[in-house]
């Protein structure tokens, strides 16, 4: 299992920075139903630059690429360098995993299973992706790596960070699309009462809810934004956005969701899928 230790500064907490489903292109110009990716993208990294909050590390969460090609990977690679901060990041269902992981890993830029956070948390990152198809699975192998870290660490409050939402979002074109065969999940994450949260990526929107005691985050797009609770497929006209997360020496998580202004990455709000 690759570990990486991520250093506290803070000794009462730890600042994570979750950017996700960027969808990037190899052409600069490469838009997805009406929203240029990359011009999203770098709005939304000038918006974190203009918030001006310390993070300790950033979660990219999947769907960093649409098109699959190597200059879509360095795109995200050229975007978060102008940090420091290491990069964690996990695969998507848009994502090709060959060409991710030929571009994706440098120093800054670093593909952990687990990630000891300070004194006191622990990150599990898994793979979600079922080549092929929108929805997701958990391999058995992934199960056993996550419990393996789970025991490994007893005392440290834990993380989980994967693709597919584990719940049921309330949209049903897009629930479909979720983790399947959940339960596997939530069997590992009942066996162990350190688990906090599930943070995801995939449903474009902002979710924050309490399953099994556990808490289930997911996070805005930086490029198109999904309709909450709409059976049938929608887009929002909310903009795009990112999550911080302040995981607290006593277990405690306070989050908090950004989006940048203005009205330049409005979707197609007419269109029916993609």
């Amino acid at each position: 299992m690759q570990t990486y230790s991520l250093p506290q500064t803070n000794p009462e907490s730890v600042v994570l920075l979750q950017i996700t489903d960027t969808h990037l292109f190899a052409n600069g110009s490469g838009s997805l139903l009406g929203v240029a990716t990359k011009d999203s993208f770098h709005a939304v990294l000038d918006g974190v630059d203009t918030a001006a909050c310390h993070f300790d590390a950033i979660v990219a969460t999947g769907d960093i690429s649409q098109d699959h090609t190597p200059y879509s990977y360095q795109r995200f690679a050229d975007g978060i360098s102008r940090w420091s901060q290491p990069c964690f990041w996990l695969p998507g269902n848009h994502d090709f995993q060959p060409t991710m992981q030929s571009i994706l890993p440098s120093e800054q830029i670093k593909p952990q299973q687990q990630v000891l956070v300070g004194d006191h948390w622990q990150m599990i990152l898994l793979d979600s992706q079922v080549q092929g198809v929108p929805h997701g699975e958990l391999s058995a192998a992934q199960l056993v790596l996550l419990d393996a870290a789970l025991v490994r660490y007893p005392d440290r409050h834990a993380l989980i960070l994967l693709h597919h939402h584990p719940l049921e979002a309330g949209s049903a074109w897009l629930d479909q699309h979720q983790l399947h065969s959940n339960s596997g999940l939530w069997d590992v994450i009942d066996r162990h009462p350190q688990v906090k949260a599930v943070l995801c990526g995939h449903i474009h929107q902002d979710l924050d809810r309490t399953y099994h005691g556990v808490r289930v985050l997911a996070t805005p797009s930086t490029c198109i934004q999904f309709m909450p609770d709409s059976d049938d497929f929608a887009l929002d006209h909310n903009n795009p956005g990112w999550r911080y997360l302040e995981l607290t020496k006593d277990g405690c998580i306070i989050t908090s969701v950004h989006r940048i202004s203005g009205d330049q990455f409005k979707p197609k709000l007419d269109a029916v899928g993609y």
